[in-house]
């Protein structure tokens, strides 16, 4: 196994909601006492349903929202203070990819002005050097000759594509992807997932892939934690828990994606049945 590239140790995250003068605010703990390791090179994907957890553990290995009990460490080292100049340079090297690409991007600017602010902003290159590097990682997502475009003229396939090339733009060291294919028609998903993998192999990327879809998630992942109320109730290697799932919640999951034969869902059946006893 490789080096860990982040570490995640007994991380707890927690929010308050409502309250007012004559109550107190609702607690609800997205994130607890998880602890997680990714190494140099390894795809993880973060399974679970809607409210697990999981999105907020993404924005704590991005070092975007911070823990208040646990470390969370890049190489070895914690993030630098939110908002700091070292935090700044920190998110050079790990970029986050959101769900929902249109409003991650300024519906005003064109595609590869927004794309060249991740230059502005990390890097220092001359006009020439900026406009070839633009031009090349459009190129490599696919969108060749569509950076004057603006995002209202692109379809949701084709902005997720520009999400990607500006989060790459600048070569990071671990890409981080928050239900980046869930707003898209299956057949685009099925483009974008074996872009992201071909570029993981290009860019020698790290990759935490965040999902409700066990499906894509085989399809990414070295490995799969699966988030339960707020805990990763199973991390395993991506075959082993697809042929013996080890918890009654992951079994609950596998068995909501449709097999492709009966006798395929048999089999399945019996697997976990086994994995049970």
């Amino acid at each position: 196994m490789n080096d860990p590239i982040l570490q995640m140790i007994g991380v707890t995250r927690r929010y308050e909601t409502g309250g007012g003068f004559f109550s107190k605010p609702t607690v609800t703990t997205a994130v607890d006492d998880i602890s997680l390791t990714v190494a140099a090179g390894e795809v993880c994907a973060i399974v679970g349903e809607s409210g697990s957890g999981k999105s907020t553990l993404a924005r704590l290995a991005a070092g975007i929202d911070s823990p208040h009990a646990g470390q969370v460490l890049f190489r070895g080292t914690p993030y630098a203070k939110s908002g700091s100049a070292p935090w700044r340079r920190e998110r050079a090297v790990v970029q986050f990819v959101f769900q929902n690409p249109s409003s991650a991007l300024d519906p005003r600017a064109t595609i590869a002005s927004q794309i060249g602010e991740m230059l502005t902003t990390h890097e220092r290159c001359d006009a020439a050097a900026r406009k070839a590097r633009i031009d090349e990682i459009l190129d490599r997502v696919g969108l060749s000759g569509m950076g004057r475009r603006v995002p209202q003229q692109m379809s949701g396939g084709q902005l997720q594509r520009a999400v990607i090339a500006r989060a790459l733009i600048v070569r990071p060291e671990l890409l981080i992807c928050d239900e980046a294919v869930s707003a898209l028609d299956v057949s685009v998903q099925a483009q974008i997932l074996n872009l992201l993998m071909s570029l993981k192999d290009e860019f020698g990327l790290t990759m935490i892939f965040v999902t409700h879809d066990l499906g894509v998630a085989r399809h990414v992942g070295n490995r799969i934690a699966v988030m339960q109320n707020g805990r990763i109730v199973e991390n395993r290697r991506t075959s082993h828990l697809f042929d013996r799932p080890r918890h009654v919640y992951t079994r609950t999951l596998l068995a909501a994606i449709p097999a492709a034969t009966p006798a395929a869902r048999r089999a399945r059946d019996a697997a976990a049945a086994e994995a049970a006893t």
